[in-house]
């Protein structure tokens, strides 16, 4: 891949072989995302269905030369969130502009807007990564997306329950 560096190469093949759990050079195209966001990228579930991604397991395998090329168009697509975007859109519920949102506002958000997320998904991110609310019901919101982010960086491939 031309556009991609010897050290991306290398770090997409790790990624890679992390999830090849038959060490074939193939993938299930259900972890596609999980590869991606384990090489600190934050593309959307449309983006990842739109590259091949499944949501099934067992649909489809994908290559390492078929991935290598995946990765270089999201290592390139300027449409994914970073820590900043998000904290920018947490700003928007800090009505003091004091570092703080209502927990329930956080909530709400999480379960309704974007990629929602479930009931289920909503708890175990807030109680892994939200700092316990004050009396008035606030929490510190920068401290809680860094722990999220930082999260969803380490533990892209915790998703093998299935």
């Amino acid at each position: 891949m031309a556009d991609l560096s010897a050290r991306d190469v290398e770090r997409a093949e790790f990624a890679f072989s992390i999830y090849d759990t038959e060490g074939t050079n193939v993938i299930d195209a259900v972890d596609l995302g999980n590869v991606l966001r384990a090489l600190n990228l934050n593309p959307t579930n449309a983006t990842i269905e739109k590259l091949g991604g499944t949501k099934k397991k067992g649909e489809k395998k994908l290559k390492l030369d078929e991935f290598l090329p995946i990765f270089s168009q999201v290592k390139k697509d300027k449409d994914q969130g970073c820590y900043e975007d998000f904290l920018e859109c947490l700003k928007l519920y800090d009505k003091s502009e004091n570092g703080t949102m209502l927990a329930a506002e956080l909530s709400h958000t999480l379960l309704t807007l974007g990629e929602r997320l479930t009931d289920q998904e909503c708890d175990t991110v807030l109680k892994d990564c939200m700092d316990p609310e004050d009396d008035d019901g606030f929490i510190p919101y920068a401290p809680f997306l860094r722990r999220m982010c930082d999260k969803a960086a380490e533990g892209a491939g915790d998703d093998d329950n299935e």
